[in-house]
């Protein structure tokens, strides 16, 4: 099931669009401002954003531009501007669409799919510099010599290679390897961070340079493919 969030400052569009999706077979996370969308992304994952414009505080296309510097997530504008500098402007900063306030439900729907599909990823084999993430398979690579690793560091790699960069906090990893709601120790996550390390250092990959320590926030896995 895809995880769609709607964010929108008004109770009565977002309590419409959902009522539109869910039987479509979409869980609608309904969120009041944009500053709540970013405190959800910090621990959750979505497959799309759909972002209104006009907000108090924070305005769609701050919102729009804070997702896409950290998140790898297609956006949706909804506006009731039909100026196209105002399009055109969220196009720039990074939204995949967007539709016009008010709309037809069909068209909502067709929007969505169509940018579900384009931004449907492969996936199935992760490569950074000579290692090899085979998703279908569930096996790592590196100059054709296999790397061992257990369920939970296999999901954790594959984690960071989808998101070079990125600072992971402890429960963020806690959350998106084990599972919300389980309860795991900080040092669960450091021990399991230490073995993929030396697994990557035992076959000759220079684990130290890219798996990194942030201190005070977490891991990130650092560099360009």
């Amino acid at each position: 099931m895809k995880t769609i969030l709607l964010v929108d400052d008004e109770t009565r569009m977002l309590d419409l669009i959902s009522l539109y999706l869910t039987p479509l077979g979409y869980n609608c996370i309904k969120l009041a401002s944009g500053s709540d969308a970013l405190l959800y992304l910090e621990t959750h994952s979505a497959d799309l954003v759909l972002l209104d414009v006009m907000m108090p505080e924070m305005d769609g296309w701050k919102v729009c531009e804070e997702v896409k510097k950290y998140w790898d997530i297609p956006i949706i504008m909804l506006t009731a501007k039909s100026e196209k500098p105002d399009i055109v402007k969220g196009l720039n900063i990074g939204a995949d669409d967007y539709i016009l306030k008010p709309f037809d439900e069909e068209e909502l729907s067709a929007r969505i799919e169509a940018v579900l599909r384009r931004n449907k990823k492969d996936g199935k084999t992760k490569t950074f510099k000579g290692l090899e993430l085979k998703e279908d398979s569930f096996e790592l690579w590196y100059k054709n010599k296999e790397i061992l690793l257990t369920p939970k560091e296999f999901s954790m790699l594959s984690l960071f290679l989808s998101n070079l960069n990125r600072v992971f906090s402890r429960e963020h990893l806690i959350g998106s390897v084990w599972g919300y709601g389980v309860s795991i120790e900080d040092r669960t996550i450091d021990s399991h961070v230490r073995n993929l390390r030396e697994k990557l250092r035992k076959a000759g990959f220079p684990a130290d340079q890219y798996l990194t320590t942030v201190w005070g926030l977490g891991y990130k896995w650092a560099g360009k493919d």
